[in-house]
């Protein structure tokens, strides 16, 4: 009798770097993959960056059909630990010997249960949705100053929509600290974006969706309001199991659970404890990390990689922002060439623990060169 198969749930870069590495680590048994994603599986970072503006995104589909895997048109709605079963949204029972959950996250919504009409980035459909209603807009207000907030701004302001940012923070400070958060406002405002900062957290007018509400009560009203507030774990179908929590699903190290034989890698995981790495990181490089990472572990070999991968790369305002090191960037960096008044210069910050932090800002670099430019930084400690 054949064994159980390990089993992927969710169809996201972290299950498609998992199941990868599954066969790259030499393992040639059944795997199966569960989604229900009807395009598939894909990768996120190209649906800010190049769907809004007129890309179907499909150069961005993962290719797994060299795999030989078992692919699962449904979603994961229960599991059982006990008996080892993946029950899905079409009624199939699905048992597998190892688990890795790589469900990743959905989109945080500010509207009420009530309220119809908000868009959100999180899909492949969702850009289309948006890209269908910026092609008729001509104002636009993006909640939410973090990466995706400001790739979407982006894209409203390249089809010279007026657009207005809303945070209570400057443009990516939370991840890129307030000297480049100030650079970036001030580019925003040479392209013809505006920023606004309320004192406090707005909520949305209208159903369907037609504005925001600042806390003094102003209401403010354009053609398209996004919100880009954050992520929440996708992880409900997991109730009840031990394997999540509030918070998404803890892991440690090795990208293993609190329960044997499930692993769990990408944007529905924490670090249980976040001594060596950031509690979260939701990036991309991350999720491929942490892919491979929860792949060896299933099958009980070595990781090729840690579970966390510090880069991060974003394109605001027509500006390559990549980063290799720790974040969040605290204070000033040193300034190694270029400028940033001219949007071309590499930047480091040192961290307190010794570590640093390069950043290509506007240079045009290749990732592989500001990493090996990092690798060498860290190596003169």
């Amino acid at each position: 009798m054949n064994a159980a198969p390990i089993v992927v749930v969710g169809r996201s870069t972290a299950g498609c770097a998992a199941v990868r590495e599954l066969r790259a680590l030499g393992h040639d048994e059944e795997v199966v993959m569960i989604g229900a994603d009807p395009d598939g599986s894909y990768s996120r970072p190209p649906l800010s960056k190049h769907v809004l503006d007129s890309d179907d995104g499909m150069s961005s589909r993962w290719d797994l059909s060299d795999l030989g895997i078992t692919e699962l048109n449904s979603a994961a709605t229960r599991l059982n630990t006990d008996s080892k079963i993946v029950a899905l949204a079409d009624g199939t029972d699905v048992e597998y010997g190892t688990l890795v959950v790589a469900t990743g996250a959905d989109a945080r919504r500010l509207a009420r249960v009530d309220q119809a009409g908000e868009l959100v980035v999180r899909t492949h459909d969702d850009a289309r949705v948006l890209r269908s209603r910026l092609d008729a807009a001509s104002s636009a207000i993006i909640v939410g100053a973090g990466f995706l907030g400001m790739e979407i701004a982006s894209a409203c302001v390249r089809r010279t929509i007026e657009t207005t940012v809303v945070d209570v923070d400057p443009p990516l400070e939370r991840v890129l600290g307030r000297f480049l958060a100030a650079a970036i406002a001030e580019r925003l405002a040479e392209n013809g974006g505006s920023m606004l900062r309320p004192a406090g957290p707005v909520t949305l007018s209208g159903s369907p969706v037609d504005g925001i509400v600042l806390p003094d009560r102003t209401v403010l009203h354009a053609d398209v309001v996004v919100s880009c507030v954050g992520e929440v774990p996708a992880s409900d179908w997991l109730d009840g199991t031990g394997v999540a929590d509030r918070d998404g699903v803890g892991i440690g190290e090795d990208c293993s659970t609190s329960v044997p034989d499930v692993f769990a890698a990408g944007d529905v995981t924490y670090f249980r404890e976040p001594s060596r790495y950031p509690r979260r990181g939701p990036f991309w490089s991350n999720a491929v990390a942490q892919g491979r990472v929860a792949a060896a572990s299933a099958l009980g070999a070595a990781a090729r990689c840690a579970p966390v991968d510090d880069y991060f790369w974003t394109e605001v305002l027509g500006l390559s922002i990549k980063a290799v090191g720790p974040l969040p960037l605290v204070g000033e960096p040193e300034i190694l060439t270029g400028s940033v008044d001219d949007a071309s210069a590499l930047l480091r910050w040192a961290h307190p623990d010794g570590r640093k932090t390069l950043v290509a800002y506007g240079l045009r670099m290749s990732v592989g060169k500001l990493r090996a430019l990092a690798g060498a930084e860290q190596g003169q400690g």
